[in-house]
């Protein structure tokens, strides 16, 4: 599904009811056991200062992958959360990835990064890679494990913020 069809999706969904109310619960999640989870899909993505960085790299760490855009409402709402979690879990061996699917690239990222002080890895996604994680609306989170398996999926919407931290350290309390 193309960038531009993302959009209208996330407009679309502003439009019919996006005002939900802030104690309404978020998208959770089960861990899915072990034996049942499959390879999440590697990627080679460019991060701001043009290396690449693949899904390989974070092989031993538990990956929160959040698909998101500057446009996206509930996206924004998630990244201090996210934020948190790479603050609190960091250390332990929690990795929180952004990648970006905004249709400008850099040059509207650059900018919004600096004003909002993102303290955790900002790739940007193309429409591929969006495809191979079946990216329809966003926001869309995935846990991935620390053999570099999908442990939990979010799907189009906002986490649940306790759900995903539960999550979180569920795997993490895993070796």
């Amino acid at each position: 599904m193309n960038i531009a069809v993302l959009r209208f999706n996330a407009l679309l969904l502003m439009l019919v009811g996006v005002a939900a109310a802030d104690d309404q619960p978020g998208v959770r999640a089960v861990l899915h056991p072990a034996k049942e989870r499959k390879p999440a899909a590697d990627f080679a993505l460019t991060d701001a200062l043009g290396r690449t960085v693949q899904l390989k790299d974070y092989r031993g760490k538990v990956v929160l992958l959040d698909f998101w855009a500057t446009w996206c409402t509930g996206c924004k709402k998630e990244i201090p959360w996210f934020a948190d979690f790479q603050k609190s879990y960091g250390a332990k061996g929690l990795t929180v990835v952004g990648v970006s699917l905004d249709e400008g690239g850099w040059t509207v990222l650059r900018p919004f990064l600096a004003e909002a002080h993102v303290p955790y890895q900002i790739l940007l996604g193309d429409e591929a890679m969006a495809k191979r994680y079946g990216i329809e609306e966003m926001p869309d989170t995935f846990l991935i494990d620390r053999q570099g398996k999908v442990a939990a999926a979010y799907v189009g919407g906002l986490v649940d913020r306790d759900n995903v931290e539960a999550n979180i350290k569920a795997l993490l309390s895993k070796h």
